[in-house]
């Protein structure tokens, strides 16, 4: 009987197999179309889960059965179907195709190098085949994952040839590429910069010139300066001409993060602003940081400057430099060991002041730095580099007073790479600036200084192309010397005093992610946590109610404090400590590869100070670190954007919007004295500042005109209200505009290829006045006028603009080897604009009326500079 069952059932399953169908699927066939096809031919039916969606079309490509067993027909379709189809008796099921494991991919890695064997960061690589591509890192690295095959790889960046090859794909598989300059200009660098705006990456609010942008940039003198040049960029400005350090969207100068090669720089300028730190010949790479700060940054809450400096030639030696009208630049490098080890050594120098002696005037200004870079490639996994740099001013006046000041900076750097995927980079460096101020009328000496030891240590990790993990470490021990008051001669007046020195450790971890989750969205977050300590030996005063500052409701005034006692701190005792959590975020949602939005958020701590009661910093402003009544300041900034690229990259459009909010930002009491004074804390207040606007970046990319246009539009205040109802704060409490504000700040810049040994270059700057606060009325004591002032920063200075004009001369711009030389001439402000830096209010001597009186520091203003290399 059971064989008898067993045969009925193996004649019914043939018969059921042996059901003839004609069916035909394409892309438009829906599931449940085709389950109609199927039962209205033959008597099976369908049995499925609720996770089959029957009206999606899961076919992927068109094709027809004639006449085919059914058995044939499932398993033809389950070759190709992203569902599975079987049979069992008269049902067919249905589920979803389980995932085959998923073939393992090989890697192309490398890296992508210039001329000098320099990583070029930023450059293009593209498999032809596939139409995909990946960009280098900071280290020019660069790794893709194929499948087996051949493909071609061409290599591309901004300046340079395009270098193409054909590589076979078997394993995981490494290769370096070296492109050659296609520029006509000499030493014409091009650092982390592409044709186009990168709308798919999540970084915004950054902005990257190459070193050929910044020695286009007509500038007094006609010495190329990478700082300077940053003032042409959407929501960046400083307080005039002379004037040194930057202010970002509305910030301070000391709340931006200043690095060369990794370690910080606490003063940005020569001659009070005339040049930069930075010789343009040296550096490798620039990075301005306004908004979107990535986790692996910290300590201030405005933006970073991230400098870099060359790593020098591994094959063969150069030379080049430069003659000015007032300085002159040299730079040589070369091997140590051919392709194992390089150096390279800059130097610069002013010699004004042999001009200003000859013609019999007793002032003068000069200045002088030294830029060094060692390095040496253990192996393709192993590197070690030192840089170095040293800068130093002397100023003195008519043999009265005499000023030096300068920074110094060592960096030791080793970057080793556990494989493609993991590469490591630790750094210790060691920072110092010092200022110096002598009165031979007084006889005294005054010093000061600031010292930092740092180190520092990160991962990169790259998971996959849509996963990338960068985490790190860092601390940061501080020196603060305020100052120390020297007499010169037994008649000085003023006797030795040293100021209470400050110490405090600020250390760091992070971790920074970046994943893509589709091809259209991309999102970077991150978080740091900063924690920061005040240190002993020191003493600290202690005041009434803990109040340093009090208000006198007499005279409706703030007045310094008077200490009932103080606190001694043995050294490395914790007088204070902080900690903060710092989270990041930035988000990218691109269109097409042309178009796309971004916004970001980051939180930052600052927790040292700049004292300053000047728009602009000057070589004797003092750095202190946040304690027991100086609270880190603590930023949020949000932002969010638009970009675009036009016409295969010709054109790309930038266009931010952003708004910024800051705890704890120190303000002043009126007639505050910050110079010598040893309780600082009786003369600050803790307020708070907030600053938002509109940034918009047009940008002209190729042909032989080339440029760019920025408009920022923004608002800077600041509010320090009053500690309790019966104070009236500053400006009697209300917000009121920051010395950085600028509501309208726009610039234009302009380069055009005339032929191989001619270019023009152009610079229009177009600023509001900075706020000033002027007097409102005068009252009369003694007989003498005194001024009464308005609200602070109620009013503006006078609108600032010029224009400036640059042209390049290349007497044989087809020779690439031996001697080689360009002439830059310049006109800065060609229409000599007085431009006011400051503005003071005297009655004249002569007939009595009260004026006002403007200073401006720069008329028309001609350079020449002669450049050579070989």
């Amino acid at each position: 009987m059971k064989h008898i069952i067993s045969a009925c059932f193996f004649l019914f399953s043939l018969s059921m197999f042996s059901q003839k169908v004609t069916v035909t699927v394409d892309k438009t066939l829906t599931l449940k179309e085709f389950f109609k096809q199927i039962e209205s031919q033959t008597d099976f039916k369908f049995a499925f889960t609720d996770q089959i969606d029957t009206s999606q079309k899961y076919f992927t490509e068109k094709k027809t059965f004639t006449n085919v067993d059914i058995k044939n027909l499932i398993n033809e379709l389950n070759k190709n179907a992203v569902i599975q189809f079987s049979i069992t008796g008269n049902n067919i099921f249905v589920k979803q195709k389980t995932a085959k494991t998923t073939k393992k991919k090989s890697r192309l890695s490398g890296k992508v190098l210039d001329e000098t064997n320099q990583p070029i960061i930023g450059a293009n690589i593209f498999i032809k085949e596939l139409q995909i591509g990946a960009t280098t890192d900071l280290n020019g690295m660069f790794s893709i994952d194929l499948d087996k095959g051949n493909y071609t790889v061409v290599i591309s960046y901004l300046g340079y040839q395009n270098k193409e090859k054909q590589i076979a794909i078997d394993k995981d598989f490494r290769t370096d590429f070296n492109l050659e300059s296609n520029s006509q200009e000499l030493d014409q660098v091009i650092v982390k910069t592409s044709k186009a705006t990168d709308v798919r990456n999540t970084q915004m609010s950054v902005n990257r010139l190459t070193m050929e942008d910044i020695k286009r940039i007509p500038v007094a003198m006609g010495e190329p300066d990478p700082l300077k040049s940053i003032l042409s960029l959407p929501g960046v400005t400083n307080g005039g001409d002379l004037s040194s350090g930057f202010n970002v969207r509305g910030g301070a100068a000391d709340q931006n993060l200043v690095m060369l090669d990794g370690a910080p720089v606490y003063s940005d300028s020569h001659m009070f602003g005339f040049f930069s730190v930075f010789n343009a010949d040296v550096i490798s790479g620039l990075d301005l940081y306004k908004g979107g700060i990535p986790s692996k940054y910290g300590g201030r809450v405005s933006s970073v400057l991230d400098v870099s400096q060359q790593t020098g030639d591994f094959d063969e030696y150069k030379v080049n430099g430069g003659i000015g009208l007032i300085s002159s630049r040299l730079l040589v490098q070369g091997p140590l060991q051919k392709e194992k080890g390089s150096f390279i050594l800059a130097g610069r120098t002013s010699y004004a002041h042999l001009f200003l002696k000859l013609a019999d005037n007793k002032n003068s200004a000069m200045f002088y730095d030294l830029n060094a870079k060692l390095n040496y490639r253990f192996n393709s996994k192993n590197s070690l580099a030192f840089s170095g740099y040293f800068g130093s001013d002397v100023f003195d006046i008519n043999e009265r007073f005499a000023s030096t000041y300068g920074n110094t900076m060592g960096n030791l750097n080793w970057k080793h790479s556990f494989s493609d995927r993991l590469i490591t980079n630790m750094s210790v460096f060691y920072s110092d600036y010092k200022f110096s101020l002598g009165m031979s009328a007084e006889n005294f000496e005054w010093n000061s200084n600031i010292k930092s030891y740092g180190l520092k240590y990160n991962w990169n990790y790259t998971q996959s192309e849509k996963l990338k993990v960068n985490y790190g470490i860092d601390g940061l021990y501080y020196d603060f010397n305020p100052g120390v008051v020297k007499p010169t001669s037994s008649t000085s007046q003023f006797n030795y005093k040293q100021l209470d020195k400050k110490y405090a450790l600020e250390y760091s971890a992070y971790l920074d992610l970046e994943n893509q989750f589709f091809d259209k969205l991309t999102i970077r977050y991150g978080l740091r946590y900063s924690s920061f300590f005040r240190l002993g030996g020191e003493e600290i005063s202690t005041y009434e109610d803990g109040k340093a500052v009090i208000y006198n409701p007499l005279y409706n005034i703030y007045e310094e404090g008077t200490p009932t006692g103080s606190t001694y701190y043995k050294k490395g005792q914790s007088i204070s400590n902080f900690n903060n959590f710092e989270p990041r975020a930035a988000i990218s949602f691109a269109f097409n590869d042309n178009t796309s939005i971004k916004a970001s958020y980051n939180r930052m701590a600052q927790y040292i100070h700049m004292l300053s009661n000047t728009q602009s910093p000057m070589p004797m402003n003092i750095w202190t670190p946040s304690g027991p009544f100086t609270k880190p300041q603590l930023l949020d900034q949000y932002a969010a954007g638009y970009f675009q690229n036009f016409k295969d990259g010709d054109y790309s459009f930038e266009g931010e919007l952003f708004y910024k909010k800051i705890q704890n930002r120190i303000d002043y009491i009126d007639g505050a004295n910050i110079l010598a004074n040893n309780n600082i804390e009786q003369v600050i207040l803790n307020g708070r500042a907030r600053s938002y606007g509109m940034e918009i970046l047009l940008k002209k990319n190729t042909g032989k005109l080339t440029g760019w246009l920025s408009y920022t539009l923004s608002r800077a205040e600041q509010q320090t209200p009053g500690r309790t109802p019966e104070e009236p704060g500053i400006a009697d409490g209300k917000w009121y505009l920051s010395s950085y504000d600028k509501l309208h700040n726009l610039n234009i810049v302009g380069n055009y290829l005339f032929n191989p040994k001619w270019s023009f270059n152009a610079n229009f700057t177009l600023q509001s006045g900075r706020p000033a606060t002027y007097p409102d009325g005068y009252y009369e004591f003694g007989g003498i006028n005194i001024p009464n002032y308005s609200l602070r920063n109620e009013n503006r200075l006078p609108l600032y603009h010029h224009l400036d004009l640059a042209a390049t001369y290349t007497p044989k711009p087809d020779k690439k080897k031996g001697w080689q030389s360009y002439w830059v001439f310049s006109i800065y402000n060609i229409y000599n604009r007085k431009n006011t830096a400051s503005m003071r209010f005297t009655t004249n001597e002569d007939t009595g009326v009260n004026e006002a009186r403007s200073l401006s520091i720069f008329g028309i203003v001609p350079g020449v500079s002669y450049n050579f290399k070989f």
